[in-house]
């Protein structure tokens, strides 16, 4: 996504850029603030994973021996924002969040606050701890921000790409994180553009700026409503203003969103309760579907989107995203990965002396399998720490190098002995094999898969970058022949019905499109805009000529067979 900074000419003009990835701005308040007509809640006080990378992806345009490290055989989570009010600390604060949701994006980070009704943003590209230091911190003052990691799935993570954005427009100035992904982008662009608008970048996030400035609402709130209700797909949004935070969530609640409170008062959003627990913050409740939560010197106070349909929470936040000691969509992530390997277990048990699992995502359903099949869990494979996102190249070609680079056999635990491995998806298939290869090769007797999820067969709309539909593997092949491309003895996957079962009352809550093919919000357009930026600066063209982040529309979904999970 980029930032929108075309809205309005009244922007001062930026301060003098800090190092080359890295921009401040600062953004002056034209109007007073907007008067609500809510009821307020009572007062408070105010006071001073990253996952397995899998396989290695050569940049053929790169002029170095440097390679790329990617992910490229699991879904990706596309961000996390945090928001806080009410502390003097709040862009430390916001720091510390934005750490403890790394695992959600680290292409990019920034942090925008207030202070003296003047919007001020750092953003750059890289991690957190690259973009962000004391000096950096210092000029972020006041004690209202709002902060964002990001995650680009194709073309280069440039800094205008990099979130929170701020823009003015003829009220005043407003600052923007989002968690999501639209489905009605290209529409909701078309119109805009035959009124008028310009638009610098191909992201939905812009698009959300424009819809706030041409609303005919006067009060700030009422054109976040009012914006809101021409969405479709998922948002969890926090936005900023001279003296408000407010947090919404889209109606059918795709992407978490959770609120909690400082004990000096502070209120605090984030996209995971493991964010508010660094910060010391107490978890109080999920910000609702359809919700959009306004804090300001009134209080809090809460304001319906829109009707409440059935909700549909991503599943896969409870199978990868989200990190053990989060609890999301009330329940414990931790808890969720112990019952699918318990499940696994009973559903699917095989004669083995040793469980094992791909970290670090798998470690939680491997524990459960274990402890169900009364098998010893050990660590077979070793996840290195230290890789960095490029590395040297050996000139001589070396079979599996990406995952030897991540993941070390250790001899002394598979030797000899018949091995379960556990892990959370499959996806195309490319990395299981070569981690049944490694593992074999380090003499593991037998090797038996076992999936913590059913079969992907479907690609997200909501916020999850996953490949097309054809590139899926278990959208193109049976579970064996699934089980004979990776090589393993044996392949099961967690079966949907088994699922449904587990989560019980719970289980129509979530969205399951990526293992059925049937979407909640059906992707009507031609094309729908894959997670993340393929747009680079310097890059020009219609929609139509930019195809590289686009994927076609699911219009014969695939249906699931609830006996096999596949």
């Amino acid at each position: 996504m980029a930032a929108s900074q075309t809205l309005s000419s009244s922007l001062s003009k930026p301060s003098p850029l800090s190092p080359r990835l890295n921009h401040t701005r600062f953004y002056p308040k034209p109007t007073p603030p907007y008067l609500l007509h809510n009821t307020t809640n009572p007062f408070f006080t105010l006071s001073s994973k990253n996952p397995l990378s899998d396989i290695i992806i050569s940049n053929k345009n790169q002029t170095s021996h440097d390679v790329f490290v990617d992910d490229d055989d699991k879904p990706r989570e596309e961000c996390g924002v945090v928001g806080i009010y009410g502390d003097s600390e709040a862009s430390r604060l916001c720091y510390l969040a934005l750490h403890a949701l790394q695992h959600r994006g680290q292409e990019g980070a920034g942090i925008v606050t207030v202070n003296n009704n003047i919007l001020q943003s750092i953003t750059g590209v890289g991690l957190v701890s690259d973009v962000f230091n004391e000096s950096k911190l210092d000029q972020l003052p006041g004690s209202l921000a709002i902060g964002h990691v990001r995650y680009s799935t194709a073309g280069q993570s440039m800094l205008k790409n990099v979130q929170p954005f701020v823009a003015g427009y003829r009220f005043g100035s407003v600052g923007v994180a989002h968690n999501g992904n639209l489905v009605n982008y290209r529409t909701l662009r078309a119109k805009l553009e035959e009124k008028g608008s310009i638009f610098n970048t191909t992201s939905d996030t812009e698009v959300v700026l424009h819809l706030i400035a041409t609303s005919k609402h006067r009060p700030f709130i009422l054109r976040i409503v009012d914006a809101c209700e021409k969405l479709e797909g998922a948002y969890s949004i926090v936005f900023v203003t001279e003296d408000k935070l407010v947090a919404v969530r889209d109606p059918l609640g795709f992407r978490p969103l959770v609120m909690g409170r400082r004990s000096n008062g502070a209120v605090v959003f984030a996209s995971e309760t493991c964010a508010l627990d660094l910060i010391e913050a107490t978890y109080e409740r999920e910000v609702f579907p359809g919700e959009v939560v306004v804090v300001d010197d009134n209080g809090i106070q809460s304001l319906c989107l829109m009707s409440h349909p059935q909700p549909k929470q991503c599943i896969f936040e409870h199978i990868y995203f989200a990190l053990p000691n989060s609890v999301v969509f009330g329940r414990s992530v931790y808890e969720s990965r112990r019952r699918f390997g318990e499940v696994l277990a009973t559903e699917s048990p095989v004669d083995c002396d040793v469980v094992i699992a791909v970290p670090d995502s798998g470690v939680v359903a491997a524990l459960g399998y274990a402890e169900k099949a009364g098998v010893p869990f050990q660590q077979g494979l070793i996840r290195s720490h230290y890789v960095g996102r490029t590395f040297i190249e050996p000139s001589q070609k070396i079979r599996d190098f990406g995952v030897k680079l991540k993941l070390s056999p250790v001899r002394a635990v598979l030797e000899g002995k018949r091995v379960v491995v556990v892990d959370d998806s499959i996806v195309r298939g490319t990395t299981s094999s070569k981690i049944v290869r490694l593992l074999k090769e380090a003499g593991a007797k037998e090797v038996h898969m076992r999936i913590a999820c059913p079969p992907i067969i479907g690609s997200c709309y909501y916020g999850v970058d996953t490949p097309s539909s054809e590139e899926l593997i278990s959208n193109r092949m049976s579970v064996e022949e699934i089980r004979d491309f990776i090589g393993s003895d044996s392949l099961a996957f967690l079966p949907m019905n088994s699922l449904h079962t587990m989560l019980g009352n719970d289980s129509p809550n979530f969205c399951y499109a990526c293992f059925s093919g049937k979407y909640p919000v059906e992707p009507r357009e031609l094309k729908v805009k894959r997670v993340g930026d393929f747009v680079d600066d310097g890059l020009n063209g219609s929609l139509e000529q930019i195809d590289g982040g686009w994927v076609q529309a699911n219009r014969n979904p695939k249906e699931v067979n609830a006996s096999t999970g596949a």
